[in-house]
């Protein structure tokens, strides 16, 4: 039921009353000024924020726990190469012989014990040293007629000339006498490197141990 201006006095009645009534697309109308609408852009907003907040904290995660794996596998490769047997004397030329550290220590032995002394000079990284290692070492008869020598293998010179009368090279062998004499007229079998042994050269080393245990006479 709709009402025109002149009938104002009529709207006014029917509203104090209650009796008054409204078309529906007045409702319409009504309902589509009063109806309040959900803020959809701000939860859409907040929705996203939170999304972004949660994937930066799972790549954190995912780093943070790369980062420790990384560091754990690090660590334990280092852990893994670091156990080595510890260097002994004998630097691989007989581990069941006994060998002195320093030379002063050879000569003060070989004077004492009256054995002669037989040095090896020798290098880690030289191929020819290596060669010649692993022949002394598994040869039986040179490893028990080593038994009866003060031994000493150095991987650096000494101060001593006497122990490289032809030159400082490797791998060279020397005997020094219980007198502290230094054997130089015991030689190998080559003319510009007169104390070098090869592998193939086992049978002269042995001949040469043999000559210097053959003591030299001093008087006394």
């Amino acid at each position: 039921m709709g009402y025109k201006k002149r009938d104002g006095l009529a709207f006014l009645k029917h509203l104090r009353t209650g009796t008054l009534k409204l078309p529906a697309s007045s409702f319409l109308a009504k309902d589509k000024r009063t109806d309040i609408q959900p803020p959809f852009h701000r939860v859409f907003a907040m929705e996203k924020i939170s999304v972004s907040a949660f994937l930066l904290l799972v790549a954190l995660s995912y780093t943070l726990a790369k980062d420790i794996t990384v560091k754990s596998g690090a660590k334990k490769d280092t852990k893994d190469s670091a156990p080595k047997l510890p260097q002994t004397l004998s630097r691989g030329w007989g581990d069941q012989l006994i060998w002195t550290q320093t030379y002063e220590e050879a000569l003060y032995k070989s004077k004492t014990s009256n054995k002669p002394l037989m040095i090896i000079h020798h290098l880690d990284e030289c191929p020819h040293s290596q060669a010649l290692k692993k022949v002394f070492a598994e040869n039986k008869e040179i490893q028990k007629l080593a038994e009866q020598f003060v031994l000493l293998n150095l991987v650096y010179e000494t101060t001593d000339k006497h122990l490289s009368p032809d030159g400082q090279y490797v791998p060279r062998i020397m005997f020094v006498d219980p007198s502290l004499t230094v054997r130089a007229d015991i030689t190998g079998r080559y003319s510009n490197r007169l104390y070098a042994y090869e592998p193939s050269d086992v049978a002269l080393l042995l001949d040469n141990m043999k000559k210097a245990l053959k003591l030299l006479k001093t008087e006394l």
